[in-house]
């Protein structure tokens, strides 16, 4: 039998009623199988931790990411798969913060919360647990990656953005399909799956948090740049640019980028939209900007962008190997 661990981090998913009040509260992960008697029928062994406090995932920040980092590595040989609660808000920027932090990853973690919580009696958590933990002890199919599980569709994590807050189908992966879909039966596309790494396991240690995303928009103007631009210590922006990476054309827009790269802080182009990728000079409105030395994110989500900047920029120094690293595919983040 697969070891499982499921890791409470906080969120919607894990909150349930208290008798005596009434009010929605934590419940204590170590009572899974109380809470889950359903569990019991999977062919696993289930054990359970909880951050303490819980952290509402609003609150996710550079210094949790490593925290959970650090925690999955000191464990890492006791498990052979781990599912992560997590809120939905933040889902996934850490879920794609957890792949580049996690290298050669040979065990899946599947990151997965709720709309409602378990405490509701019509819940999308309960399903979001279970699927979660069967797919994470399978064991016929491997899940190499950081995923995540929402919905009844299993995605890659840094592939995702969270588009609903309304409805159960709260994620989507516009430039990837999903690896495997939970119906009578589970669906997986084993072809779509990341090889199992042969390489040693690598956790790393740091995270850039000098990162600014900026939005290009239509009332934008150069001193909103320049003022990003004097940030203190800022070292790289993600910029949203419209369609396939274009932006203004005026003079005073592209002299405020140019002056940004002068500093030396690096920008990384990705596109607004929810499907598609950037393609630097396709338009003349982004051609300047490659000319500059603008990074192409390609199909990078702008989630996927920040982390994949915190990371790089965090653990390498040197200018072209930065660069070189934000343009290749690391982790399933970005397709060539």
């Amino acid at each position: 039998m697969k070891n499982i661990l499921v890791i409470y981090t906080g969120g919607t998913i894990g909150m349930v009623k208290d008798e005596s009040t009434g009010a929605l509260r934590p419940f204590d992960m170590q009572k899974i199988y109380e809470v889950l008697p359903v569990l019991h029928e999977l062919d696993c062994n289930i054990e359970t931790y909880q951050f303490n406090p819980i952290i509402d995932s609003s609150d996710m920040n550079a210094q949790v990411w490593l925290k959970l980092a650090s925690y999955i590595e000191s464990v890492y040989s006791s498990y052979d798969g781990f599912v992560i609660l997590h809120g939905t808000d933040t889902m996934s920027y850490t879920a794609s913060a957890l792949s580049f932090l996690l290298e050669n990853l040979a065990k899946p973690v599947i990151i997965t919360g709720s709309q409602l919580p378990l405490g509701m009696i019509r819940n999308d958590g309960r399903d979001n647990i279970i699927s979660s933990i069967e797919l994470a002890s399978n064991q016929d199919v491997l899940i190499p990656e950081v995923c995540i599980f929402f919905d009844d569709k299993l995605y890659r994590g840094n592939r995702t953005t969270k588009i609903n807050a309304e409805y159960f189908e709260a994620f989507y992966s516009g430039n990837m399909p999903s690896l495997a879909k939970v119906g009578i039966n589970i669906s997986y596309k084993e072809h779509l799956l990341l090889p199992k790494p042969q390489q040693e396991f690598k956790v790393y240690k740091s995270l850039c948090e000098d990162i600014a995303i900026l939005k290009v928009h239509p009332a934008i103007n150069p001193s909103h740049l320049e003022n990003i631009s004097n940030i203190p210590n800022l070292k790289g922006i993600v910029l949203e640019t419209y369609g396939s990476g274009n932006a203004p054309t005026n003079k005073e827009f592209i002299a405020a980028i140019k002056n940004i790269i002068d500093k030396g802080i690096t920008v990384y182009n990705v596109t607004q939209c929810k499907a598609g990728k950037v393609e630097m000079g396709h338009y003349a409105a982004s051609y300047a900007l490659r000319e500059m030395g603008v990074i192409s994110g390609k199909d990078i989500t702008t989630e996927a962008a920040l982390a994949k900047m915190m990371f790089v920029l965090g653990n390498f120094n040197d200018k072209a190997k930065q660069r070189e690293l934000l343009q290749s595919n690391l982790r399933g983040e970005l397709t060539l």
